[in-house]
């Protein structure tokens, strides 16, 4: 490119324009540069101007960007100067404290002494101090927050109090306004006092502040308790509540509906009482809220209560009520069906008007139809337990009016559960009669059930036990003496061919075990005692009264049995048919109530019980536990029926050990008088049919088993033939007849015929006869080697 500039117009402006630089002092990346912009002349003409704009474009940027980075860092420069002096005079005046402190503590000999007294005792006192400033500073500065806010409680009440004039939520707004607002106003400061004290809870030791601020709080809300109840009280005397109640009807057997004014209720009396509905929800919330952390504190339980505006429409109601209770004390069936049908009346209009209202309260755990039907139950349980069981249990001791009290008292229960199935009735699912203990607790729906009672009163509750044991027991002695008390059914008797392959072992009814109608009876009075007793709400009340009735009774039952079973005599060398029939009847029947005590068990009820009474116990458990509530009843009744068993298998044993001795005593003599004979010669001489002797062991054996093929349950039944097979088995190979070898062919005959009695019962009956049949087997192989 330098060569083609032309060299007169360079000169020409050589003292204008600087001259350029040498080939040499330009550096590679330069020239690099240079040729990749200025390829051609062309290129030197048309990018020249432009680069240079370029070029000084972007030193111009680079300028301001050093600028900016300049400024920074002198500015950052000056404040970390600042900063090292001030840590350099920091650390300097440390350096004089500690040599002053090194000075000071040298001078008395004890510099190490003074810095850990220092460290060690000041330092940690000068910290408690400051603590300590702390905490009164903080509870000065909670006691004025709680003075202000009991303040605020306090006028408010008393504002709230001093504007009635009339009723609180009357129909005129204007009246109404004002105290609405007051009310809500004291419900604010108790809402805001409570959320304070929930924070004293982490401050244990300002408890006497808590008791103090407590003891002002309770005192306001008593008053405004007490007016809101008056409020609501005159609300309902306005409306027509309660109801008048006739009871010519229920005298007549004739019942229809009452009117209920809650239904009735419409625009401006409508509004009041959902209003005073509200007001009282709101002032039982808080009152709840400030029980359950007073008893928390107190590590104690909190039950729940019923709905205060629930017990304020059954209160005025009771009275009447029980008005009318009490001219029919020897008529409670008249009470029960009173007392059923205001509760029936009632709770369509209750669930309707106050559920909504609940809902608005946002009480989410409540059920209008739960409480009312709970207040009205547990009204009927307080007045029988004040008038009725009471005065039965103080004439239960007379032992002239025994019997009467004991009927009156089975009376009494009998309304009751028919009662209690009624209110079922009357509600849905949301009325849980028959909740477990740990959904009973806190919740009103597990103890809908007049017999709530005896759970207050257990020395009550023993006598009802008692009184159903004795009447248990005198039905059971009535049922024995019926002509078909241990008659069972004819289902099996007239089978005399037997099919092995249609015998089933899965059984269920009394029928499949063939026990007597006497047993059906026994669980039939246990069962009804259990179901008697299944809406106590509370679990250990029911245990008490299930073991106490049910389970004696059926130790009474065992008694009869084993009574039955004893007074059978089966003489062993004759046994009678009908007294193996009637053991086996016995023991059918402890059969068939072992089954049904374990079907029981394996019921939840029953599952609950069991796991209470371990709880109650404080016993460990383990997996060798029998966690079964009957099961001592089905261990006694399995031992009595094991017993029993094993005492005719080894009557037929005997009998035939008895009966087969003339049959053994022959073998012996026909050996000895057939020895030395040749083997052809004893063979043409025997008749190879069955011995005469051996007939009666085997038709007595198998008429036996015939019979009690027709008495016994199947499943014992197989395990006593089996047991005499083995029985047998053992007889005939001690009884030395194995050791005759001229009378093997005769042996044969007989034990085939021994099998064939029992082949009605299996398919190969030799093969329970092991011993027997290894004996055939030598006596082959050796007649086979003469």
């Amino acid at each position: 490119m330098e060569a083609s500039s032309p060299c007169p117009r360079r000169s020409a402006t050589s003292s204008q324009v600087p001259s350029l630089p040498k080939h040499a002092d330009i550096s590679k990346d330069q020239l690099s540069f240079l040729n990749q912009q200025f390829r051609t002349q062309e290129d030197v003409l048309n990018k020249a101007p432009h680069l240079l704009t370029a070029l000084h474009s972007h030193c111009s940027d680079l300028t301001s960007h050093l600028l900016d980075f300049q400024t920074t860092l002198n500015r950052r420069t000056v404040s970390w100067i600042c900063r090292s002096f001030s840590a350099k005079t920091a650390l300097h005046n440390l350096n004089l404290s500690l040599q002053n402190l090194s000075l000071l503590t040298s001078q008395r000999g004890s510099a190490s002494k003074k810095l850990h007294r220092v460290l060690g005792t000041e330092l940690p006192r000068l910290a408690k101090e400051v603590l300590r400033i702390e905490t009164i500073r903080s509870y000065l500065e909670t006691t004025l927050q709680l003075e202000a806010l009991v303040g605020d409680l306090e006028d408010a009440v008393l504002c709230f109090v001093n504007s009635h004039s009339g009723k609180m939520f009357s129909a005129n707004p204007s009246d109404s306004g004002t105290k609405q607002e007051k009310f809500l106003q004291a419900i604010k400061a108790l809402n805001d006092l409570e959320v304070l004290i929930d924070l004293l809870k982490l401050r244990p030791q300002w408890h006497h502040l808590l008791k103090s601020v407590d003891t002002r709080v309770d005192k306001s809300l008593v008053i405004l308790r007490r007016q809101v109840f008056a409020d609501h009280r005159a609300l309902l005397t306005s409306l027509g509540w309660p109801p008048k109640l006739s009871t010519s009807q229920i005298e007549r057997e004739k019942f229809s509906g009452l009117p209920n004014p809650l239904v009735l209720m419409q625009g401006d009396k409508r509004k009041s009482y959902s209003n005073s509905f509200l007001a009282l929800c709101a002032v039982q919330h808080l009152q709840t809220r400030r029980e359950k952390r007073q008893l928390n504190l107190l590590g104690q339980n909190v039950c729940k209560e019923q709905l205060w505006a629930i017990d304020e429409l059954v209160s005025p109601i009771a009275s009447r009520l029980e008005y009318h209770f009490s001219k029919w004390v020897d008529q409670p069936e008249l009470i029960f069906a009173l007392a059923y049908k205001t509760t029936r009346d009632f709770i369509v209009g209750v669930d309707d008007v106050l559920q909504p209202l609940i809902d608005r309260a946002r009480l989410g755990s409540y059920s209008a139809k739960e409480a009312w039907v709970y207040a009205m139950v547990q009204l009927l349980s307080e007045f029988l337990e004040k008038r009725i069981f009471s005065a039965l249990a103080e004439r239960y001791k007379e032992k002239e009016i025994k019997s009467e009290v004991i009927e009156s008292w089975l009376h009494l229960i009998d309304l009751t559960v028919v009662f209690d199935k009624q209110l079922r009735s009357l509600g849905s699912s949301e009325i849980s009669l028959f909740l477990g203990e740990s959904e009973r607790v806190g919740s009103p729906s597990g103890s809908i059930s007049v017999l709530m009672l005896f759970c207050k009163r257990p020395d009550w509750l023993k006598i009802w036990a008692k009184i159903e044991l004795e009447n248990g027991c005198k039905k059971l002695k009535t049922d024995l003496k019926h002509e078909r008390a241990w008659l069972v059914d004819d289902k099996y008797q007239d089978e005399l061919h037997f099919d092995t392959k249609s015998e089933h072992f899965l059984l269920s009814t009394r029928i499949d075990y063939r026990a007597p109608l006497i047993a059906e009876s026994a669980l039939g009075i246990t069962w009804e005692m259990v179901e008697r007793c299944q809406t106590m709400p509370a679990t250990s009340a029911r245990i008490q009264f299930v073991r106490s009735a049910a389970v004696r009774f059926l130790w009474y039952f065992f008694k009869v049995l084993l009574l039955q079973c004893k007074r059978t005599e089966i003489l062993p060398d004759n046994p009678d048919d009908d007294a193996l029939v009637r053991v086996s009847g016995s023991i059918n029947a402890a059969k068939y109530v072992e089954s049904k005590l374990r079907q029981w068990s394996d019921d939840v009820n029953f599952l609950e019980m069991k796991v209470a009474e371990y709880d109650t116990s404080g016993l460990g458990k383990d997996e060798s536990t029998d966690f079964s509530f009957f099961g001592e009843e089905i261990k006694i009744l399995a031992e009595l029926a094991t017993n029993w068993l094993m005492e005719i298998i080894s009557v037929l044993l005997r009998q035939f050990e008895t009966l087969s001795r003339a049959f053994v005593q022959k073998l012996k003599h026909d050996e000895q008088r057939l020895e030395g004979s040749t083997r052809v010669e004893v063979s043409a001489a025997m008749d190879l049919s069955i011995s005469v002797e051996f007939i009666e062991p085997l038709d007595v054996l198998r008429s036996h088993l015939v019979l009690l093929r027709m008495s016994l349950n199947p499943k014992d039944f197989l395990d006593l033939w089996r047991c005499v097979a083995e029985g047998l088995d053992h007889f005939i190979s001690r009884s030395g007849i194995q050791s005759l070898d001229n009378v093997s062919s005769q042996f044969e005959t007989d034990m085939q015929a021994l099998f064939s009695v029992f082949q009605p019962f299996c398919v190969r009956p030799d093969a329970f006869f092991p011993c027997t049949r290894e004996t055939l087997k030598l006596l082959k192989m050796n007649n086979g080697r003469r």
